[in-house]
């Protein structure tokens, strides 16, 4: 009841917009975040979208080495000190504008955020850890801030937050390291508005927070919970489509825009959904201007296979139900229209709820443009310039703003495929305004690969494997942090992996434009029509027999210095891992330990064989069973990744039911490379 309340109270705000007025204000951004009437207009308050990040700044210019370069967590601004302190510098920015999405993720939180407003020396807020979960707003929820699949409270991980931080004058970002540990990589990205000098802004302030602290709360809410507009007028159509047949509905006539579209394909057989909802073409045509072409699966914002989306945009069922929430506006004429060139019938219906809506000098056209490329090479080396390589995710023409993209695509490599940073040129830009970190990055998640998550601004709607090998899907829509081009925006993704191989991909790309713009390079129906690939098996499934995985164990001990992994390992090819993946320890020297228990076990001798990782940077192991000595000691050492086993340790009979294991680093050999030290434990056999 609340939320239909809430609901019912904002319909008059989102009917009128925001105010006609050049004050950019707390309140004013978060009535923007949920005006679907704003995200369709040219911004009122004119505005670059820009974006700095942790991107390896030997990335200088796409002629030069190092354009693809992937040390990605240690660039920064530059390093202060500030009363002692050592503060690395993310962002420093001078005039007003607004940040409107800070993502981070790291692998040691320990530390201290402060940012720094209107040139003032004190920071104006602090938080206590390189974890936004803990910024401090306690009316913050999984609407405006995110913890990613990967987080953890005290470890790897991290999170996106969407709240607005607006400032008048100047905002500067900084982290300190806690004192007396060694420094790891940080990764993040701030994307924020640039305003022009003059602009009126009101700067975030802790007195602001309390002032508005329950008007985030009920945009939170909102944004978990998008409402059907009230007043609409309901047009409805259902037809069983043969091969060629179209089913279309004309929009009524005058100024209005749509609303709400809600598309359903009857009772399809399991064997035959995912293509036939990819060969269901939605078009749409405004005032004579054809302004959509998508397949309705990949329209869904869930891609090949048509699985389940939950977002503000978008919704999907994984059944046949797609709704849309974009809003589509148009001054004299409008048709949406659902074509089948499938070789199969589809029984289908398409539900279309408009309402009047003036059109304006700041008023665009929605577009949704797609684009797909089956056998793109990925590469493993982005130090080898010559044989990496850029796509082009999207180019667009004309005078509009984008508001994000899907990325559906078959991997048919065994190993993580998106290592590659987009990089986004928007006008006359001479380096890209928006320069990356990584694919799931940009996706508001980290440390691949990925699982299954949703969130308002998009997700992973279907990863199929742990490995990402097969279908894997990415959807990202733009609120505040929408980006508007005068003349063009391209945008082009690095082909990066863990390992050589090739991948097909399909971008749908959403955004709002003038009557003359354009998407350059779109596909049509001869790739529509590709028949999808078969699932491919699962390597992860693979299982060692008898094997306990170290990954699956939590240690009942281990020296501080000592942080955990669980890393896959189907992108090595020179090994098979049991579970596809290993428990990797990092950050230890020698003398520090990991302990494990195996409990529940038999009264008599157990015969004990270890099954461990070997690299270039690996260091030496010595093993300890119930507190004795194997006299066994490992050298993980080796020029490739591989695995060493059986290493038998001996055969022990258990203490009151139980083994312990413990493993520790002894030293390293000479021909060790980077920290030397690490070790990678798959599986333990007790035979």
């Amino acid at each position: 009841m609340r939320n239909l309340l809430f609901a019912l109270l904002l319909l008059p705000l989102m009917a009128s917009c925001v105010k006609d007025t050049a004050q950019v204000t707390w309140d004013s951004l978060l009535d923007e975040m949920i005006s679907v009437e704003e995200s369709a207009r040219y911004p009122l308050v004119p505005y670059h979208c820009l974006q700095v990040s942790s991107y390896d700044r030997s990335s200088v210019s796409s002629d030069s080495p190092g354009w693809f370069a992937n040390n990605d967590g240690y660039g920064i601004v530059r390093t202060d000190t500030v009363d002692g302190r050592i503060e690395r510098v993310m962002f420093d920015e001078e005039g007003p504008g607004t940040i409107t999405r800070i993502w981070i993720t790291t692998v040691d939180k320990r530390g201290t955020w402060r940012f720094y407003f209107d040139g003032e020396s004190t920071p104006g807020w602090i938080v206590p850890a390189y974890d936004l979960m803990q910024f401090g707003i306690p009316e913050l929820g999984r609407g405006l801030l995110q913890p990613h699949t990967s987080y953890t409270p005290d470890g790897k991980g991290g999170n996106t937050l969407f709240l607005p931080i607006p400032f008048a004058r100047s905002c500067k970002i900084t982290f300190e390291d806690e004192p007396g540990i060694t420094p790891t990589p940080k990764y993040y990205h701030i994307n924020y508005r640039k305003y022009p000098e003059g602009t009126s802004v009101e700067t975030f302030s802790a007195a602001s927070v309390v002032r508005i602290g329950e008007k985030i709360s009920k945009v939170d809410d909102f944004l978990l919970h998008p409402k059907t507009r009230s007043g609409l007028q309901i047009d409805k159509k259902r037809q069983v489509l043969q091969p060629g047949d179209s089913l279309w509905i004309d929009l009524p006539p005058g100024e209005n825009a749509v609303y709400e579209i809600s598309f359903q394909l009857e009772k399809a057989d399991s064997t035959v959904y995912a293509q036939l909802m990819r060969n269901l073409i939605f078009k749409a045509d405004f005032d004579g201007l054809p302004t959509v072409w998508v397949p309705l699966s990949d329209y869904s914002g869930g891609g090949m296979g048509a699985p389940a989306v939950d977002s503000w945009f978008l919704s999907a069922d994984g059944q046949g139900k797609v709704v849309s929430r974009w809003l589509m506006p148009y001054k004299t004429v409008g048709r949406l229209l659902l074509q089948n060139i499938s070789t199969q019938s589809a029984d289908v219906s398409m539900e279309v709820g408009t309402v009047p809506l003036s059109w304006g000098e700041r008023s665009l056209y929605f577009h949704a443009s797609w684009r797909q490329q089956t056998g793109l090479p990925v590469y493993e080396r982005p130090d080898d310039d010559a044989n990496c390589r850029e796509w082009n995710f999207a180019t667009l023409t004309g005078r509009g703003i984008y508001k994000g993209d899907v990325l559906t695509l078959y991997n048919h490599s065994r190993a993580w495929y998106g290592e590659g940073d987009e990089k986004i040129w928007v006008d006359e830009d001479s380096f890209p305004s928006h320069f990356g970190t990584g694919t799931e990055d940009y996706y508001n998640s980290s440390w691949a690969p990925v699982v299954i998550f949703q969130t308002p601004f998009g997700g992973a709607p279907r990863a199929d494997q742990a490995s990402s090998h097969g279908y894997n899907t990415f959807f990202r829509t733009r609120n505040l942090d929408g980006i508007p081009f005068s003349s063009l925006l391209r945008f082009d993704i690095e082909l990066l992996s863990w390992v050589s191989g090739t991948v097909d991909y399909a971008t749908t790309v959403y955004w709002y434009g003038d009557a003359a713009a354009k998407a350059v390079g779109t596909s049509k129906v001869e790739e529509a029509t590709k028949e999808l690939l078969p699932i491919p098996a699962d390597l992860s499934k693979y299982r060692r027999e008898n094997s306990i995985e170290f990954e699956d164990k939590v240690p009942v001990a281990a020296s501080p210095s000592i942080r955990f992994d669980k890393q896959s390992m189907l992108g090595f090819v020179d090994a098979q891992w049991s579970g596809g993946t290993q428990l990797l320890c990092i950050g230890g020297k020698p003398g520090d330990f990991v302990e494990f228990e195996f409990d529940r076990l038999e009264n008599r001798s157990y015969k004990i064989a270890v099954y461990a990782t070997k690299a270039a940077d690996y260091g030496m192991t010595s093993f300890f069973v119930n507190g004795k000595d194997t006299q066994v000691c490992l050298d993980g050492y080796d020029t490739k990744v591989t695995l060493c086993g059986p290493v038998v340790l001996g055969s022990f009979t258990p203490v009151d039911g139980k083994i312990a294991l413990k493993a520790v680093i002894s030293g390293t050999n000479p021909q060790a490379v980077g920290e030397g030290y690490l070790l990678g434990l798959d599986c333990i056999i007790l035979d």
